[in-house]
């Protein structure tokens, strides 16, 4: 009787090992065509959870990131608070989104927190009426390597505490 049970906990082992294996692991294949990064590492909370948003001192100055410390964006050809940047833009630079109101760090000015809604429905983080995104070429805290980019016909920029746009 025991030798079924010993089967049993082995085969539930093996099989937990190899979920676990199947993950895909984080990285960029170069920039602007980024490798699919895990769940873990995407600006997506779970659908109840608010997003943050921080700030960090780095080589362009203070800027905003998301929980992380990944750097966040504006898409200067977004039209005022609604996001142009779908699909393979999307891909590249991911929206933050949340599924509730989103929370301010130290540093950062609440009031200038809000949300829009984007055309698949979810909810994406504005800072003084900018949609933010990350970029999926930033991959590690205080990077910056968006920063400047015209992928997708327009600038990408740092967004500062102020909600104005970093220059530089």
């Amino acid at each position: 009787m025991r030798r079924p049970a010993l089967y049993l906990a082995a085969s539930a082992a093996a099989l937990t090992l190899v979920a676990a294996g199947c993950g895909a692991s984080g990285g960029s294949s170069g920039y602007g065509a980024p490798a699919k990064k895990p769940e873990a590492a995407s600006t997506s909370p779970a659908p109840s959870g608010a997003a943050t948003v921080e700030m960090r001192k780095t080589g362009l100055g203070a800027l905003l990131t998301n929980a992380q410390g990944r750097t966040l964006y504006l898409f200067e050809a977004d039209a005022g608070s609604t996001s142009t940047c779908n699909g393979e833009c999307a891909r590249d630079w991911p929206p933050l989104q949340t599924g509730a109101q989103p929370t301010a760090a130290a540093g950062v000015k609440a009031s200038l927190l809000g949300t829009t809604r984007r055309s698949d429905g979810k909810s994406q983080v504005t800072y003084a009426g900018h949609p933010l995104y990350a970029f999926e070429g930033d991959t590690a805290p205080g990077q910056t390597n968006g920063q400047n980019s015209g992928a997708f016909g327009a600038p990408w920029l740092a967004v500062a505490p102020s909600g104005q746009s970093i220059a530089g």
